[in-house]
């Protein structure tokens, strides 16, 4: 977790941001937050290098802009060991996966550097005598990203690139639990060779966060976190007209039919379920399967989940790390301990787990049965290593559960008859839908949500439209 500590003397008050590591509980980063003062010469400079007569980034050739992005991220993979370690103290995630988060990165922004073209092209119209028409995609200014510390690298450079592509220049304000963030991709594009105010970061407080958000030399925010993080920055850029990327929470569901192999469903669904111990708003937190294949899953899923690794993040052995905070365990121990009243069944033994300990960010894998949507555990987003399994009579019934939810993120449907996967996909309430599959971002299709899990879009060639506005050109000739 973090905590912010003032440290007053005659003539200042300075605040200070401590990273609490949830390996041990441990100050691991401590920064000076910015003041007002130095948040507002960052937006100078930040507009200044947007704007600059013939050499502000708004005029810098595409090329140029793409040969940039592509540089600074081929530097900062290249230090994707460092990485793996500062990740796995500063947010719990276990070291051997480290890199991998660094790898999806890499295969994002080159999808994006390739379609940019494509995407930021002129859109021509058709012949008229007389005239010449056509619509400029333009860049917005300023993009403030305020980015999450679950996936601080992918979820910051899903709106960092596509914004430097299309001509913005960005300011980035990472998640106190993940400063370290911020500064290696400064570094890096810094290293890369951006010019000075095209891409900067601040360590802020809430209170300056929002102060920025309504700056009116900021022109977009984009924002991943929380729904009541994304109500604070709606709150905050109210009757400024501008656009704001939410991408929020899920409580994304999954649904096993009878005829799904139900070796590979399991494999797809338990990882989904407690990758990154559940800390993914992507990530499987309810399960819905057929009547005639229910024990079967049920079994296999259990007998999988207890293959675990519980322990400090730093261990190469450890495939399941603490959560991020104390907090954060003990919302989930809650949700359970209420499931388990309510009449749910526990199917993993937390003493099998030496590190799961009541208190601690320490949380064992959980599944439980005999769930239903009275119970917060599966209506209410977890971000957590639990997940509710619930048996169904069939796809009308998966159907409605499914989409009796205030989220709509992702879902997934497992089955081998693949038309009708399809048919079913079209009638659940979500922004991504996967058949065969769960918790994947693809970088070539648009990344959105639906209900509370947010509005906006990032990724896909549809991406790039948040950080452009159309300007209309109609000339008249003779």
């Amino acid at each position: 977790m973090s905590q912010q500590v003032k440290i007053s003397d005659e003539t200042s008050k300075v605040v200070i941001q401590q990273t609490i590591s949830p390996i041990d509980a441990s100050v691991y980063v401590t920064r000076h937050l910015a003041d007002t003062e130095q948040v507002s010469a960052c937006v100078k400079r930040a507009s200044q290098a947007f704007k600059g007569a013939d050499t502000g980034w708004k005029q810098t050739s595409l090329e140029r802009r793409k040969a940039l992005c592509q540089s600074a991220i081929d530097i900062l993979v290249s230090h994707k060991e460092e990485i793996a370690q500062e990740l796995s103290w500063m947010m719990g995630r276990p070291v051997r996966y480290g890199a991998g988060e660094l790898a999806g990165v890499a295969e994002r922004s080159e999808y994006m550097i390739g379609v940019c073209e494509q995407a930021l092209a002129d859109i021509e119209c058709e012949d008229k005598p007389g005239f010449t028409r056509y619509i400029k995609r333009e860049a917005l200014g300023v993009v403030l990203v305020i980015a999450p510390w679950n996936y601080p690298y992918l979820t910051a450079i899903n709106a960092i690139i596509p914004a430097l592509l299309a001509g913005n220049c960005v300011i980035l304000k990472h998640s106190a639990q993940t400063p370290l963030c911020a500064e290696r991709l400064f570094q890096a594009f810094e290293q890369a060779g951006l010019p000075e105010g095209v891409f900067q970061y601040l360590h802020m407080s809430h209170e300056n966060t929002a102060s920025l958000i309504a700056d009116n030399r900021i022109s977009y925010v984009a924002f991943t976190g929380s729904v009541f993080g994304g109500e604070m920055v709606e709150k905050a850029a109210l009757g400024r007209f501008i656009g704001v990327g939410l991408e929020l929470g899920g409580k994304d569901p999954a649904y096993v039919r009878q005829d799904a192999d139900i070796d590979k469903a399991v494999e797809a669904l338990v990882d989904g379920a407690f990758f990154n111990s559940g800390q993914s708003c992507c990530g499987i937190e309810r399960i819905y399967v057929h009547h005639s294949v229910y024990q079967e899953f049920v079994t296999k899923a259990v007998a999988l989940t207890k293959q675990y690794k519980l322990g400090r993040a730093d261990d190469k052995r450890v495939t399941l790390g603490p959560l991020v905070r104390r907090e954060a365990a003990d919302f989930v121990r809650g949700q359970i301990q209420e499931a388990l009243a309510q009449g749910a069944v526990a199917h993993i033994d937390e003493s099998q787990f030496e590190w799961s300990q009541a208190g601690s960010a320490y949380l064992a894998p959980q599944i439980l049965t005999h769930v239903d949507h009275q119970m917060r555990l599966m209506t209410e987003e977890s971000f957590g290593p639990v997940v509710g399994i619930m048996s169904v009579s069939g796809d009308d019934e998966a159907l409605e559960l499914m989409n009796d939810s205030d989220f709509g993120l992702t879902a997934s449907i497992f089955t081998q008859d693949i038309e009708k996967g399809i048919e079913l996909g079209e009638c659940v309430e979500t922004g991504t839908f996967f058949l065969n599959r769960c918790d994947y971002l693809d970088p070539a299709l648009a990344w959105t949500g639906v209900k509370q899990s947010g509005r906006g879009c990032t990724l896909s060639q549809l991406g790039f439209e948040s950080f452009t506005r159309p300007k209309s050109f109609h000339i008249k000739h003779g």
